[in-house]
Order: C-alpha cells, then sequence, then structure tokens
C-alpha cells in the first residue's frame, strides 16, 4: 500500500508517502531523508520500501518532502525548518504507530540533515543508514552543484536557483548557515555502533575520501561501492546498496 499525507503542526505542512503492506500491522517504522532538490517520490526510496515491506510485514517505511522540495509551499530552504520538518515526522510515526522502533534512511543532503539532527537532540532512531551523506555540504555546494555564475551573484546578496529535480532557491544567508553548521566537528563515536555508510567511490558530487575520513574517526562502519556515481545510476549497485541496508537493518 501506498498512501500519500500531510502533517500540519505549526502552520506547517509536510508532505509524506507511506509505504506499507497493512498498517493495523506496523511495529516498525524506517524513515527516509531524501537529497538537495529531490522529492519523497523518490524512486531509490520506493525500491527499497517495497523490498523491505515484502520480507517484513511489521515495517513501514515514511518518506517526505523537505522544506522547498517537491511539491512543498515553502519558499525559503531554512535549516531550522527542516529539522523541524524532520521533528514532525518522528512525532506522528511514534504516536500513528504506537512505536520506538524506528530506524533512518537518508541520502545526501538528507543525510547531512540527519545528522545533524542527531548532534542536536540526541540519537532517535535504533539504526541509521545513510547512503552517500553530504556531510560536507557546504564544499560541494558551492563547488560541485551550484555553477561560478551562481555563487556571484550569491556573494552580491542575489538568490540563485539551484538544484535538480526542483530548483531551490538559495540565499547568501543559507550558505552561511550551513557553513556554520559543519558536522565534521560533531563527534557520534556514542552512536557508531548503530550506522552504517554506503558511498560511492566514483561519486562526483560528495568525493567517497570524505565518507571514509569521517567513518574513520568516528568508527562508523563503511561499504564502499565500487564505481557507483552520487546517485547509484547502475540499478545493480543500487540493488547491492538496498541489500546491505536491509540487512543492516535486519540484524539491530
Amino acid at each position: 500500500m501506498e498512501k500519500y499525507f500531510d502533517i500540519n503542526e505549526a502552520g506547517y505542512s509536510v508532505r509524506c508517502k507511506l509505504y506499507c503492506s497493512d498498517a493495523r500491522a506496523v511495529k516498525k517504522a524506517v524513515i527516509f531523508g531524501h537529497g538537495f532538490g529531490g522529492h519523497m517520490d523518490n524512486k531509490a526510496c520506493e525500491k527499497f520500501a517495497h523490498k523491505l515491506i515484502s520480507k517484513h510485514k511489521e515495517f513501514c517505511v515514511i518518506a517526505f518532502n523537505w522544506p522547498c522540495h517537491g511539491d512543498d509551499a515553502r519558499k525559503n530552504l531554512l535549516l531550522s525548518e527542516c529539522d523541524a520538518y524532520l521533528t514532525y515526522v518522528l512525532e506522528y510515526t511514534r504516536k500513528q504507530f504506537d512505536t520506538n522502533e524506528i530506524y533512518a534512511y537518508a541520502t545526501s543532503f538528507g543525510g547531512f540533515l540527519f545528522l545533524k539532527y542527531i548532534a542536536e537532540h540526541g540519537n532517535p532512531f535504533r539504526r541509521i543508514a545513510l547512503r552517500c551523506p553530504a556531510i560536507t555540504i557546504y564544499d560541494s555546494m558551492i563547488h560541485r552543484i551550484m555553477t561560478q555564475d551562481d555563487y556571484d551573484k550569491i556573494l552580491k546578496g542575489k538568490p540563485v536557483l539551484v538544484g535538480f529535480d526542483r530548483k531551490i532557491k538559495i540565499s547568501k544567508s543559507f550558505l552561511e548557515e550551513l557553513a556554520a553548521a559543519d558536522i565534521t566537528n560533531n563527534d557520534y563515536i556514542e552512536y557508531a555502533d548503530d550506522m552504517l555508510i554506503i558511498h560511492g567511490t566514483k561519486d562526483e558530487i560528495i568525493p567517497f575520501e570524505v565518507s571514509a575520513e569521517f567513518a574513520d574517526k568516528n568508527v562508523i562502519e563503511l561499504i564502499p561501492m565500487q564505481n557507483g556515481d552520487h546517485r547509484f545510476t547502475d540499478p545493480k549497485i543500487m540493488d547491492l546498496a538496498i541489500h546491505h541496508i536491509i540487512t543492516f537493518i535486519e540484524n539491530a
């Protein structure tokens, strides 16, 4: 079953998508965080969700749009609102399914936001799987995602549209937020046993070496995906990544 729904809290409307076999049977949940410029109808999430719930009827998967992403109504991207959205999704999941067995699967920008959330609020997840997490999102934003012309305009105080599936308005203040939220300065060793990072060795957005250094520093298990790009466009690489993530969740 797939179902769209909204979480309406404090003037926000978080657009969500639920995957499950039978909502009445759900005892565990995976919250999925998509990447920058993406949306909740993420094909990688869909493939993961279908494989997981076909094996485990007690699981559901909840995907949602970050602010300004997909059909979200926000106009200005703020890290504080990303934090609020994840909080509302967590609260909804706990209440709706009466469970604290909540897992995380996030990719790219979503991985950065989940790691930021954990550093600021503690870890609400039983296990956390990160695919090509944007650990150095500020560096990648200014050097790999936006053009030099975009960056020059931002330095002059002009917002620019940047992104992939949907163009996101980026301002100088948002870049300053990203620079200040440097998660490489955080210590995740306390949560390392419940974390997994999967990263492509040919990632063109977030270099593989970034995750390797981060994983080594925090003693987190890292699985290199040989010749994998940032989006894992090779279906065989994506399938293998999903296999690793489901196995990681099963062994909690």
